[in-house]
C-alpha cells in the first residue's frame, strides 16, 4: 500500500469543496438539529465510508484502461464537475425529507446512515472519487475523500449555522468549480504531452 501525501491532499480538498453546497451538508445540519449530533456523525460518517470504497473500486476498475484513455475520461469528469459546480445548485435547495425526531443510538445512526446512502448515489463527490482513484492511486483517494466527507459532515453538524450566515454557499461553489476546471485542463494537456 503506498500513500501519496498530494493525493490525500487532493482528494480532500476537492470532496470537501465539491461536498460543502451539497444537500448532504443540509440535511446532516436539519438532522443534527432533531437528533443527537454525535450519533448522527456516525451515521453519515459510515455511509460515506461505503460510497468511498464503491467509488474507488470503481476508480480502480477504470485505472486499467491505458493511460490516455484514463486522463481523457477523468478531465471529462473533471469538466463535467466543474460545469456541475459552475452552473448553480440547481435542486440543492431542496431539503431531503422531513425527519422526525428520533432518540437512541441505533434509531438515529440507521436514519442518518440511510439518509446519506440514499441521497450520495451518483453524487458530483462519488464520480470525482472515482475520477481520482483512477488516476492518484486507491488508498490516497479513499482516505482523503472519506475523511472530507466526514469533516463537512462534522463542520454541518458543529458549525452549519455559523457558515451559512458568514460565508455564501456560491461562492464555495465556485471555487471548488474552478479547481475542478483547472484540473480538467490539466489532465487534458498531459493526454498530449505525457
Amino acid at each position: 500500500m503506498h500513500l501519496d501525501p498530494l493525493a490525500i491532499i487532493t482528494a480532500f480538498g476537492l470532496i470537501f469543496l465539491a461536498e460543502l453546497p451539497d444537500k448532504t451538508m443540509f440535511a446532516s445540519l436539519a438532522m443534527g438539529t432533531r437528533m443527537r449530533p454525535l450519533y448522527v456523525w456516525f451515521g453519515t460518517s459510515s455511509a460515506f465510508i461505503v460510497h468511498v470504497a464503491i467509488a474507488v473500486g470503481a476508480g480502480s476498475l477504470i485505472g486499467l484502461l491505458p493511460d490516455w484513455t484514463v486522463k481523457l475520461v477523468s478531465a471529462s469528469l473533471f469538466a463535467f464537475g466543474a460545469f456541475i459546480l459552475l452552473r448553480g445548485s440547481g435542486g440543492d435547495d431542496d431539503d431531503d425529507a422531513e425527519v422526525k425526531t428520533v432518540t437512541g443510538f441505533w434509531p438515529v445512526y440507521s436514519t442518518a446512515f440511510m439518509a446519506v446512502f440514499i441521497s450520495e448515489w451518483g453524487d458530483l463527490t462519488q464520480i470525482t472519487t472515482a475520477n481520482l482513484a483512477a488516476s492518484n492511486g486507491t488508498w490516497s483517494t479513499a482516505i482523503g475523500s472519506a475523511a472530507a466527507l466526514m469533516s463537512v459532515s462534522a463542520l454541518a453538524l458543529l458549525a452549519g449555522k455559523f457558515i451559512a450566515k458568514r460565508v455564501p454557499l456560491k461562492t464555495v461553489q465556485r471555487i471548488g468549480g474552478i479547481c475542478m476546471l483547472g484540473l480538467a485542463l490539466w489532465t487534458a494537456v498531459e493526454i498530449f504531452t505525457g
